[in-house]
Order: C-alpha cells, then sequence, then structure tokens
C-alpha cells in the first residue's frame, strides 16, 4: 500500500521554504538537491527536509498540501515550523 508525504524543505542560506507532496521522499528531495536541471527548487540548494506528514491516499495529501501552500499555511510555517531553523 502506497503512502504519501507532504513535506517542508528549507534553505538555510536563502531562508526560503518549499512545500510538495510525494510517494517517495528519498528519491524526491535528491532531485531537490542534486538532479533537477530546472525549477523553482535548484536556485535556492542546499534543501533540508525540516518538516513531514504521512497520509494513506493521495488524496488527503494533495489537500494537506494545498493548505500549507496557503496563506493561512505559510503563516503556520512562520509561526511553528522555522523558528527552530532560524
Amino acid at each position: 500500500m502506497d503512502e504519501f508525504v507532504v513535506y517542508i524543505l528549507y534553505s538555510p542560506s536563502t531562508r526560503k521554504t518549499y512545500t510538495g507532496m510525494t510517494s517517495d521522499l528519498i528519491t524526491r528531495f535528491h532531485f531537490h538537491n542534486q538532479k533537477s536541471t530546472k525549477g523553482y527548487t535548484i536556485r535556492y540548494r542546499p534543501w533540508i527536509v525540516i518538516y513531514v506528514e504521512f497520509f494513506k491516499t493521495k488524496k488527503d495529501a494533495l489537500a494537506r498540501e494545498k493548505e500549507l501552500k496557503s496563506g493561512k499555511g505559510r503563516d503556520w510555517i512562520k509561526k511553528y515550523i522555522l523558528p527552530f531553523y532560524k
């Protein structure tokens, strides 16, 4: 059975965050940090994983990813997650 992960990456050098969803966090993280040749995340390498949530369904994971990318979700990240990494 697949398991889905919503994750937040943090770039210590630029203090940027990135929120995503995957069913294979290790491979996806490797692409964000090394393999990708285009996209948002290549400009802010290196990344560290600062937060993960696990979901049984892709639908639930996508809903949570969307929530975290909203203004309310970004505020939650700034208030509860980022203080540990600044």
